[in-house]
């Protein structure tokens, strides 16, 4: 992870530079008038303009960048330049690490960051592990039973009993589990909620309120001291620097559990669900990973790890980065305005022809081969690059690699799929994901 500024990020001159090329405005009211979504226009934009293009949906342009170059400059060389000025879920996570900037950010990520590396992460393994025998079971169930059950609903689930496990050192239970769908129904609204932040809160009071309430009970049990069954967790790792650091309040750790909570495991789950969408389309995957080495071996692994890593090029845990300059900057040798907002674009970067050929091809073998993959930092960046990538990166490949590994041998017969894919804080599919489960061979 590369999280420092190269040479050079201190200003020493005015920048100069080529203007960035602009889509015209045609092609702008073109996409309006035919109701299209916004993937939709930065694609036109990119195959138009190159890696580094602009766009204006008001009075001043929107830069795109997909250019590998270009987005590793924004996102690792030059942090400082290009800031994240506000988060779109900050009503459902107030001030947690993902929505902080500043000192307070560097501050927040700091605690976090040794809990999701090394010795932090091993401390979790049995809880993964857990969560992922506890899925394995009920898929077992439903293949000897013939129930229909909804995957992504199962992928939920086993993500957020991950998660919950790790923040409190217990089990997810029923009450919880229902309580907590209000997480992702304030997160699947948020991209149509009102503009006005007192009407947007007032849309979703009742879930918000559902959320603090679990919240409040899980926050007041880590302060009396009340371990699981793996003992502490996260949680308690927050209300014990409140002790120490005054500035984590009962809001702020509220606000830093409901991030955990939202991020990791939404993000997981999708992912998840996508998979076991592209290995119904192509059972040739599934078999090559099975074949690849018996249960629990290093082939193994490394064979389900490249299935997780080829879906997640095609369908990103972040689909898009938003980011402002706060200075005058060169990028690509284009002059980048200070108060230019720009967006990148993991989505288009990875399906670019130009970095992976025959891009809308699911091919895990990309990952395994030689030469398989660009190796470019800023061509495959699913949770981001640079100082602000996503702490729970090797949390969350390692929960999706152990689920994996255990329901591999489970091929779903899916009833129906979705139709497409919805562009919102995530990439999801657009509706359920019924399926069943044949009974295991004697």
């Amino acid at each position: 992870m590369d999280t420092e500024a190269g040479p050079g990020s201190l200003p020493h001159a005015p920048a100069t530079g080529w203007p960035v090329p602009e889509a015209e405005p045609g092609l702008v009211a073109r996409w309006r008038s035919d109701g299209g979504e916004l993937l939709d226009l930065l694609t036109l934009v990119r195959e138009r303009l190159g890696g580094v293009a602009a766009f204006r949906l008001g009075p001043t342009p929107t830069v795109l960048v997909t250019d590998p170059q270009a987005v590793r400059h924004v996102l690792a060389l030059r942090p400082e330049r290009y800031v994240k000025r506000s988060h779109r879920a900050r009503l459902l996570i107030g001030d947690g690490v993902l929505a902080a900037d500043g000192a307070a950010w560097k501050r927040q990520r700091r605690l976090l960051q040794s809990q999701f590396t090394g010795p932090g992460m091993r401390r979790y393994e049995q809880r993964i592990t857990a969560a992922a025998r506890t899925t394995s079971a009920r898929w077992e169930t439903y293949a000897r039973t013939g129930q229909t059950f909804d995957v992504g609903q199962e992928m939920r689930r086993f993500a957020l009993d991950t998660i919950w496990r790790s923040l409190t050192g217990h089990p997810l239970d029923d009450e919880t589990q229902r309580e907590l769908a209000a997480v992702e129904t304030v997160g699947a609204a948020l991209p149509t909620l009102p503009a006005d932040a007192g009407e947007a809160r007032d849309a979703v009071a009742d879930d918000l309120a559902r959320i603090d309430a679990v919240a409040r009970r899980a926050i007041d049990a880590a302060r009396g001291g009340a371990a699981g069954p793996h003992g502490p967790g996260l949680l308690h790792v927050l209300t014990d620097a409140s002790t120490e650091h005054p500035e984590y309040t009962d809001q702020l750790i509220r606000d830093e559990f409901v991030t955990l909570l939202a991020a990791g495991h939404e993000t997981t789950a999708t992912t998840l669900t996508w998979l076991h969408l592209l290995l119904d389309r192509h059972p040739e995957a599934r078999a090559q990973a099975l074949a690849a080495g018996d249960e629990g071996s290093t082939e193994r692994r490394q064979a389900v790890q490249a299935l997780i890593h080829e879906t997640l090029r095609l369908y990103p845990s972040a689909w898009i980065l938003a980011r402002h300059a706060a200075e005058d900057d060169v990028l690509a040798g284009h002059l980048i305005e200070a108060g230019s907002d720009l967006l990148v674009c993991p989505y288009l970067t990875h399906r670019d022809p130009a970095l992976w050929p025959d891009p809308e091809r699911f091919d895990p073998r990309r990952f395994t081969s030689p030469g398989g993959r660009p190796t470019h930092p800023g061509a495959y960046f699913p949770f981001g690059i640079g100082p602000r990538a996503c702490l729970g990166l090797q949390f969350a490949l390692r929960e999706a690699t152990v689920l994996l590994e255990r329901l591999l041998p489970h091929a779903p017969v899916f009833h129906s799929v979705p139709p497409k894919a919805v562009h919102g804080i995530t990439v999801r599919p657009d509706g359920p994901t019924p399926a069943g489960l044949k009974p295991p061979r004697d």
